[in-house]
């Protein structure tokens, strides 16, 4: 049986209504793509004027877009000078290009842990903290592990340096200014010009270690993962009594090696850069 069409004061179907709603569907995502296009733009951050002039949008509306954005995490607001910018959502959207790294990595931690007889990791930037995206935990009945999908602090732990390392010095900033930088242990960095300082080490020797400042009894090695476009970074941790800092000199070379072996290797298939969805 045919559908019927309802026809309205107007003497206009349906369809004219279901066109306007098309209409505003895609002015919808036009605007939210300037809203997008302009913060990929801008180093510090825009203002919600300028949000509005750009997608031509009133305050009240283009505060509504943002709202939403930063609901999901595609924008973030920085609460001391009201700026708008890209935040870590689109993380998420690149899930494969995760996935990809993941299973990449994965033979690698298992072949660092075989080595050196410790736990390896695999991070990855999330907000303002470091998640543990993989894990190879040692055989040894003690040892240094968290769990797959805990987070720690940028600002105190070796893959949180190695990976801050690579990010521009005022988004660190921010990032250390909105979370703070607590005391976990004596050693510890609390300050951001002594962080910051911290980071140009890192650069030049190309790893960074936490040297019990996360926890007392704990050290870590970490090395950035430079070929991708995600904010990672692999690291090896154990109980510091077994896992001295002779120990971590020598196993900079591996890691370093394993780093670039696996955004770089030929051999695999795996181009994190170019993986479709």
């Amino acid at each position: 049986m045919p559908r019927r069409r309802n026809q309205g004061q107007n003497g206009n179907s349906d369809e004219a209504s279901i066109g306007e709603e098309r209409d505003y569907t895609v002015r919808a995502v036009e605007r939210v793509c300037s809203i997008l296009n302009l913060l990929q733009n801008s180093i510090d951050g825009v203002s919600l004027i300028e949000v509005g002039q750009a997608t031509e949008l009133p305050k009240s509306s283009a505060f509504r877009y943002l709202w939403t954005l930063e609901a999901h995490r595609y924008v973030e607001r920085d609460e001391q000078t009201g700026l708008y910018r890209l935040g870590l959502g689109f993380v998420g959207m690149q899930s494969r290009h995760l996935e990809v790294l993941r299973e990449r990595a994965r033979p690698w931690l298992e072949e660092l842990r075989d080595e050196f007889e410790e736990t390896a990791n695999l991070g990855i930037l999330d907000g303002d903290h470091v998640i543990y995206v993989d894990i190879v935990e040692s055989r040894h009945k003690v040892r240094s592990a968290a769990s797959r999908g805990d987070r720690d602090p940028l600002h105190s732990t070796a893959l949180g340096k190695a990976i801050a390392s690579r990010l521009p010095e005022a988004r660190l900033r921010d990032l250390l200014q909105r979370t703070g930088m607590e005391q976990h242990s004596d050693n510890t960095i609390t300050s951001i010009e002594a962080y910051v300082d911290e980071l140009a080490k890192v650069r030049r020797l190309g790893y960074a270690v936490d040297n019990g400042e996360n926890a007392p009894d704990g050290r870590c090695i970490a090395a950035p993962l430079l070929g991708t476009h995600l904010p990672a970074a692999l690291s090896i941790s154990a109980p510091s009594a077994r896992f001295t800092l002779k120990d971590v000199e020598k196993a900079a070379k591996k890691l370093l090696d394993v780093a670039e072996q696996i955004t770089t290797n030929p051999i695999a298939d795996l181009q994190l850069d170019q993986t479709p969805a």
